[in-house]
């Protein structure tokens, strides 16, 4: 039995989880969580215990200095809660750590007792992959379910993935058998720049997450921040003419695929994010306004010191072995089947 001491009581809450690893490529989904946790000032109310499901030869445990005195950190999985106020208050379970070395069974029954216990409605399960996506476009993300009811009023995608996963497919999985409604969604980093941090990738997850739960979900500096990495990206691609050309044609096949969705639906889904971002306060120019693929209206210098994209090639610029387009936890970048990346 799980006690949560000292945890008010819940109004409507939402687990949203992250893990760092190969669910998260360019590290946009564990930051996304972590953009949450720190905007709304979440209060960790539990960690589990590392010593379960880490390897420390794998997620090493760092050493610190606190006013002399040496401390260490584990690498583990914690749990806080934020409460965002307004006409209709909310809870959110924000859920951030680690992809665990082992007992992920038991790992993802540790986190829906904790679900259970909090009363939490749905899980949302945020993920990054590395695909065939031109950094110059908006950033693809796909939600997706186990459940078809859940696809059916939510408009999302019902998984028909078969293959490889990784701890955001289980805890999905774990999710449905146990009863409790789950979506994973799911960004799509360029492969040729999958160094993190890739904040245009943490922005659309985030505006798709704004959309799915219907929460105002403060910025911060991140729209600027993703005009300044689109812009860095685009100075380092400009000084190697092989992969400028690779980009373009990455560029061509998207338009290409997506002229169809240049849809009414489209344009009318952009306009309701403008109107829920809108502060009467502040006018039309409210700070932070963006699309879902990151793009805003902020220009700032990309300054110095952002790594060189690698060039294209057959194989991709790390974990080569691994899929590319996302399946079971995020069909939908590449037309192929497979979600998990990094």
């Amino acid at each position: 039995m799980i006690e949560l001491e000292g945890v008010p009581e819940l109004i409507d809450p939402v687990m949203v989880a992250a893990f760092e690893g190969w669910n998260d490529a360019g590290d946009a989904a564990s930051t996304a969580v972590a953009h949450l946790d720190r905007e709304w000032k979440g209060e960790v109310f539990a960690a589990l215990d590392a010593e379960d499901y880490y390897d420390f030869q794998v997620n090493r445990p760092t050493v610190f200095l606190e006013n002399g005195v040496r401390k260490i950190t584990w690498p583990t999985t914690r749990l806080s809660v934020v409460r965002i106020g307004g006409d209709k208050p909310r809870d959110l379970v924000l859920v951030r750590g680690i992809e665990p070395s082992m007992r992920w069974r038991s790992f993802c029954n540790e986190l829906l007792g904790f679900a259970h216990e909090l009363g939490v409605e749905m899980v949302v399960i945020l993920g990054a992959l590395l695909g065939d996506t031109p950094h110059t476009r908006p950033v693809p993300v796909s939600g997706v379910t186990s459940d078809p009811d859940l696809a059916r009023t939510m408009e999302l995608e019902e998984t028909r993935y078969e293959g490889p996963t990784g701890i955001v497919g289980i805890l999905q999985e774990a999710c449905t058998h146990a009863g409790v409604p789950a979506v994973s969604l799911w960004a799509a980093v360029p492969h040729y720049v999958s160094q993190p941090p890739n904040p245009k990738a943490t922005l659309a997850l985030l505006n798709r997450l704004e959309d799915l739960i219907g929460l105002r979900i403060p910025l911060g500096e991140l729209p600027e921040d993703a005009r300044a990495w689109q812009l860095g990206v685009d100075q380092l691609a400009a000084e190697d003419s092989e992969v400028a050309e690779y980009v373009q044609t990455l560029e061509e096949a998207r338009d290409t695929a997506e002229l169809p969705e240049a849809s009414g639906e489209a344009i009318a889904r952009e306009f309701e994010r403008y109107l829920r971002r809108r502060d009467p306060g502040q006018g039309p120019g409210v700070p932070g306004v963006a699309t879902e693929s990151g793009d805003t209206s902020y220009l700032r210098d990309p300054g110095s010191g952002r790594a060189r994209p690698a060039k294209p090639g057959p194989e991709r610029p790390e974990q080569p072995e691994q899929p590319e387009a996302p399946g079971e936890d995020g069909e939908g970048s590449d037309n192929s089947e497979d979600g998990e990346q990094n």
